[in-house]
């Protein structure tokens, strides 16, 4: 479970992340990942100090409520046990796709997995050729 201050709340927090972020699309779920929290004011809620933090957009698409429910909680858990893996003053967002509702949780893991791989590893390395 993601703690309190490990959440994103706010649409502006949101809307900078998959602005500004870099993004890596899969077959459940696009993951938008911000190396750099924009600097606020000391102990305020972009205070790098506070660790990396994460929010979930799952939308109407995905489901009823019962279903977009049980997807986010299933995110957020996967989340939370990968959240080491950021540095302290990034922001990520994971974005659910319709194809998340009926995904297991072995899948959303891989998805996720393998969407941090993408946005947290070298971008110049693949598209150069030796």
């Amino acid at each position: 479970m993601l703690p309190a201050q490990a959440r994103l709340r706010r649409r502006p927090e949101f809307t900078a992340v998959v602005r500004s972020g870099r993004r890596a699309g899969r077959p459940t779920l696009v993951v938008h990942y911000l190396s750099e929290r924009p600097v606020a004011r000391v102990g305020g809620p972009s205070d790098p100090a506070t660790g990396p933090r994460a929010g979930f957009v799952v939308g109407k698409a995905v489901g009823n409520s019962v279903c977009r429910h049980r997807v986010t909680r299933q995110l957020r858990h996967l989340v939370g046990d990968r959240l080491d893996r950021l540095p302290p003053s990034a922001d990520l967002v994971i974005r659910a796709r319709p194809e998340a509702a009926d995904a297991g949780s072995a899948v959303l893991s891989r998805d996720l997995d393998a969407g941090l791989d993408r946005v947290l590893g070298d971008r110049g390395s693949r598209s150069r050729r030796p």
